[in-house]
């Protein structure tokens, strides 16, 4: 009889065919995940998007969006070669399969690398539907891209292509004017600056006087403050050419000068002048040429309430609109006139060591006209006997330009230690010329019969006095203008009241004097202003 066969159960192969079973199953599971994500979508259209370019950007990428979900960037330079497209288009990161897809039915180009005017599909693996053979030419901003679908499609997507060109020709346009406008805004300020360097490195003193009907710049019925000494209008003088010209330099123009703008520069401030009669000349004239811009003279006004004449030394006159005021503090010498003993008796001396006793006067100007020359040529300070101290000691004798140098440096001294020069702009005017021919002021000296400036210099030389002024100015710790007037001055042998520094009559033509160192106002000391505001208006800019 036959044994029959019983089947029993054994763990262990039933745990390896269930682990082989779901390894399988898990295995398979993960797998369909993979290749449906790796998948890509059957009809997933093909996208081309052009993007605006912006100003300092560069070009912007134009994104291809193919087949297989890749993007690839090409900006506007790639898009004028479609050699460059075509062989990018066709690597291996890209052939995932481009079955029946329309990827670019067109692209305008400007490219001398095809000569046969299209590109067949074959050109992008035979993938490709034939690109348009009618290339047009246009600029390599504008792109353009045949539009497919239904005409409503065609119409939204034309319009908006017109108005991104529409919007890139403005602002191309907008950039143009721009460019152009900061253009001459900076030709402008170019030319600008080299005509204030041209007119900085001008040298004022080389040119010529030029006869201007414009001028003069007021007149004795416009300024009240005139004296008589300096009124040759007034005294009887008949020709009157002597107000009409001007200084011109050879290398610039210097502005005319601006009463108006002139009292703005010195709003709420002191304009002061120390120095000799001839400073006072000056001060008369920038008095007078300030009231242009002043249409009710009462609201100008002496401080102290004197006339102007020679005899008084201190003037000061507010303007009231402006809150200023324009001085003058008479200083011959700016050191202080002294008195000692010598021998039996009190003579008069010069402390060349010591500053003039008025100058806590001047101390808190804002602008400060400085000059000293005219006195020294006096018969006292020439000989220099028993006239010069210093301390207590009085020099027997003492040459006249080392007395003037010493002085000066009594003067630069002071400046260094008193004055502050982030409030006070200082200027030190040089010695005016005079024109007395035939002999000197007492002993018969004249110019009357000048009607007319002269051809050529009236001196032999630069003045001594000068070049010492020039020395000492330049060892000073403190920064001083140094106004140089004496050249051009030298020309105007016209400018001098003459005769006419005072009413003529016989007597006084009959005495013999006349005044060839002072000047008429109007006159040349109106030009002299002129150059100090042309300074001030300098050191602004």
């Amino acid at each position: 009889m036959e044994r029959q066969r019983s089947f029993s159960f054994k763990p262990t192969r039933f745990l390896v065919f269930s682990f082989t079973i779901c390894s399988s199953f898990i295995f398979l599971t993960f797998f369909t995940i993979w290749i449906i994500k790796a998948t890509p979508l059957v009809r997933q259209p093909t996208h081309l998007q052009f993007n605006r370019s912006y100003p300092n950007l560069g070009p912007r990428p134009i994104t291809v969006l193919t087949l297989t979900g890749f993007s690839r960037n090409f900006t506007k330079v790639d898009l004028k070669n479609p050699i460059l497209i075509a062989q990018d288009l066709s690597r291996p990161w890209n052939s995932s399969g481009f079955g029946g897809i329309s990827l670019i039915e067109g692209i305008q180009k400007k490219s001398e690398a095809v000569e046969d005017g299209g590109f067949k599909g074959d050109a992008f693996g035979g993938n490709f539907t034939e690109m348009q053979e009618n290339v047009h030419k246009a600029s390599p901003e504008k792109i353009e891209v045949p539009i497919s679908g239904s005409k409503e499609e065609k119409k939204t997507r034309a319009g908006s292509l017109e108005k991104i060109e529409a919007s890139t020709v403005d602002r191309t346009e907008e950039k143009k004017k721009i460019i152009a406008t900061s253009s001459e805004k900076i030709e402008v300020l170019i030319s600008k600056k080299i005509e204030q360097r041209k007119v900085k490195d001008c040298d004022l003193t080389k040119g010529s006087w030029v006869f201007d009907e414009s001028y003069p710049l007021y007149t004795k019925n416009s300024c009240p403050f005139i004296d008589e000494g300096f009124d040759c209008d007034s005294n009887g003088r008949l020709d009157k050419n002597y107000m009409k010209w001007r200084w011109q330099p050879n290398d610039c123009d210097i502005p005319r000068f601006n009463a108006t703008k002139m009292l703005e520069l010195i709003k709420g401030k002191r304009l002061v002048f120390v120095g000799d009669s001839i400073n006072r000349n000056q001060w008369e004239s920038m008095l007078c040429m300030l009231m242009g811009a002043i249409r009710d003279p009462k609201r100008v006004y002496e401080t102290h309430g004197r006339k102007i004449t020679k005899e008084k030394g201190n003037y000061s006159f507010k303007f009231m609109d402006y809150q200023c005021t324009v001085e003058y503090y008479v200083s011959h010498f700016l050191v202080h006139e002294s008195k000692a003993r010598i021998g039996q008796k009190r003579k008069p001396t010069l402390r060349i060591d010591a500053i003039d006793h008025g100058s806590s006067r001047w101390r808190g100007a804002d602008i400060l006209i400085f000059n000293t020359a005219h006195w020294w040529s006096h018969y006292k300070t020439k000989a220099g006997v028993n006239y010069y101290q210093e301390g207590n000691q009085i020099h027997p004798q003492l040459n006249v330009s080392m007395a003037f140098r010493k002085a000066l440096t009594t003067w630069a001294s002071w400046v260094d230690k008193r004055i502050n020069p982030r409030k006070t702009q200082i200027f030190f005017r040089s010695s005016a010329p005079s024109h007395f021919r035939g002999g000197q002021w007492n002993s018969g000296g004249h110019c009357m019969e000048a009607a007319h400036p002269l051809n050529k210099s009236f001196s032999s030389g630069y003045p001594e006095k000068n070049i010492i002024t020039d020395e000492v100015i330049k060892q000073m710790k403190t920064r001083v203008t140094f106004l140089n007037i004496t050249s051009l001055s030298e020309y105007r042998i016209d400018g001098h009241p003459s005769i006419f520094g005072r009413k003529s009559d016989k007597r006084q033509l009959s005495n013999n004097i006349q005044d060839c160192s002072h000047w008429c106002l109007p006159g040349v000391p109106d030009s002299w202003n002129e150059l100090l505001y042309f300074n001030l208006l300098n050191r602004r800019e």
